[in-house]
């Protein structure tokens, strides 16, 4: 006689949003959306700022145990156990997949033979339902080829490039995806028609597309020759720098920021971007993520003159101090360092003196600090302490020349 198994139906309520496992440890942001702590973690620890269902910018990433709905989780889990002595019932998938895996191979399959965006819809579909779904997929043989196909299609619709990207954004961090769409996208003679497909994303697709597109670039740029072919063109360059002066998107913002910075390695993409605005740019809005592509162009003369002189640069630096983490803290020690003791610019020292209490700041990381960043905060620390010993001076012999006797 055969067994027949038990399936469980578990309420949506006690799912990760993000894993689709039943929570082990329910954590809940400012938004009020509720996830495992272990999911959560991961995705703020990766770089993002947002709340991943609402997509909305966390003003603070601090979460706070859900004791309710753990306790319920766990009245659930006991009451849906079996006696002891027999089997336990398995959990029915959180979404059960619209295809099956064996579909799916044939719709990839149908992909690479006829260029059909309705199955590469549903495979999007597939991808997007599990973890397992998407390491299936990663391990398809030629699934590297088929993406790749599509993004250097001369006459892909819009439609069919986002749902690409979209697959991508979803299983670039599965093993030997990103380093075969690598060699196969930006290490062949086809770059540019790649690239021309994300300018045209960039251009008319949707929000969440210019963000995936921007992302999966950033993830495919691994090395010296990737990010020189990505910073010759031309065209992504102009429309990247456009995004940042009329976006007011921040996930957008950063995700441009990042590929920026990632690809600014040489000299002449760092002089391209001063030339166009750059700092006066990043300055309008200032950012962890802009911190460090001003860290980045801080290294160049060019870079340093020209953040010397935007007027709001300096200011929006020294608020940003203590508002950043300890990576974004040092990249904005590394900015100021650069312009008032390499540079010695005395509008810049001035402005940073005029940061209540920034002194005192770089003298407790001179103390806890290592390495360059103890040794630029000591720097500091003397150029700053200079002018305010001119100001006072300046203001002593003021007052003296005012009370002197005709």
């Amino acid at each position: 006689m055969v067994k027949k198994e038990l399936y469980i139906t578990v309420p949506s309520v006690f799912r990760c949003p993000i894993s689709l496992d039943v929570m082990k440890s329910p954590v809940s942001l400012c938004t009020g959306v509720t996830y495992d702590r272990s999911s959560i973690q991961k995705w703020l620890e990766s770089g993002h700022d947002t709340c991943p269902t609402t997509m909305q910018v966390l003003p603070s990433k601090d979460f706070i145990p859900n004791l309710t709905l753990h306790r319920l989780i766990n009245l659930w889990i006991q009451s849906s156990t079996l006696r002891p002595g027999s089997n336990s019932p398995r959990l029915l998938p959180a979404t059960p997949p619209a295809i099956s895996e064996v579909q799916a191979k044939l719709l990839m399959e149908k992909v690479e033979r006829e260029s059909c965006d309705d199955s590469l819809s549903k495979v999007a579909e597939f991808v997007s339902c599990c973890e397992e779904n998407r390491k299936f997929v990663a391990r398809f043989d030629g699934f590297v080829e088929v993406i790749a196909g599509v993004l250097k299609r001369k006459c892909a619709e819009i439609k069919a490039l986002e749902t690409a990207v979209r697959i991508l954004d979803l299983i670039l961090s599965e093993n030997g995806v990103t380093e075969g769409l690598n060699k196969l996208i930006l290490k062949s003679n086809q770059e540019s028609k790649f690239l021309s497909a994300i300018v045209l994303m960039l251009q008319h697709g949707s929000l969440n597309s210019k963000i995936k597109s921007v992302r999966v670039l950033d993830s495919l740029a691994l090395d010296s020759e990737s990010k020189r072919r990505i910073s010759d063109s031309q065209d992504l360059i102009s429309i990247l720098l456009e995004l940042l002066k009329t976006n007011n998107n921040g996930s957008l913002n950063d995700a441009v920021t990042s590929i920026l910075t990632t690809i600014s390695i040489t000299r002449s993409i760092r002089s391209r971007l001063i030339e166009n605005g750059i700092v006066e740019i990043l300055s309008n809005s200032l950012t962890e993520k802009s911190l460090k592509l001003l860290a980045t162009l801080s290294t160049c003369s060019e870079g340093r003159s020209a953040i010397s002189s935007e007027p709001k640069c300096a200011a929006a630096i020294v608020e940003k101090l203590l508002k950043v983490s300890k990576r974004g803290t040092e990249d904005a020690v590394t900015v100021l360092w650069s312009t008032c003791c390499l540079n010695k610019e005395e509008k810049v020292k001035e402005a940073v003196v005029k940061g209540n209490g920034v002194t005192k700041i770089l003298v407790i990381m001179q103390r806890e600090g290592e390495g360059n960043v103890k040794m630029m905060c000591r720097d500091l620390v003397k150029a700053l302490r200079a002018v305010c010993k001119d100001w006072c001076l300046g203001s002593y012999e003021t007052k003296t020349t005012q009370i002197r006797p005709c």
